[in-house]
Order: structure tokens, then sequence, then C-alpha cells
């Protein structure tokens, strides 16, 4: 926690210096890159969560938007593959999120 929270000031110290009107063509390459960087990483990971998803969806014949809905509601018991169906809709919503939080 301690990292983030310094990533987080050093971010915000930036921010403040870029509003009195400082540029810097490093900083800018810099923070492109790793945000395109990260936009890759998050891409993989949603695309590897879609994968695991389908195969679910396929097997039980269901969406998983719809599956959620119903699994949320208690309409479809607790076997272990659902609680897995999911944990992966869940982590793949929480990258689709932080996808969209990205610039492009």
């Amino acid at each position: 926690m301690a990292v983030s929270t310094q990533t987080l000031t050093k971010i915000q110290s930036l921010a403040r210096l870029y509003q009195t009107g400082y540029q810097s063509s490093t900083i800018d390459a810099t923070i492109d890159k790793l945000v395109s960087m990260e936009r890759v990483r998050l891409e993989a990971q949603a695309d590897s969560l879609a994968e695991k998803l389908r195969l679910f969806e396929q097997n039980f014949c269901l969406s998983s938007e719809e599956f959620y809905r119903l699994f949320r509601s208690g309409e479809l018991g607790d076997d272990a593959d659902l609680f897995e169906w999911s944990a992966f809709y869940q982590m793949w919503l929480s990258a689709r999120s932080r996808l969209d939080a990205l610039p492009s």
C-alpha cells in the first residue's frame, strides 16, 4: 500500500507541476508509453478471461451477463463451476473497467 501511495503522490506532484505550465517531452513520452503498455497488458488479461467466459457460455448455453444476473439473484444454485464462472466474470468486468479508465 505504501508504494501505491508514494506513486500516487508522485503522479499528483507531476500534475501540479504541469498545471503551472511546465512541459517536458520526456515526461510526456514516458507517460504515453506507460499508458500504452498498461493498455496492452489489460487487453491481454481481458481477452484471456473472455476466452474462459466463452467456454462457460458454450457449456451452459447462457451469456455471461445473463448468467451473472441469475447467479446473483440465487436462481442457479451453488455449484463450484458457477462460482468459478462468477469470479472470471467479475475479473473480466474489472479489467474492462480499468481499460475504460485509460485514455485511448
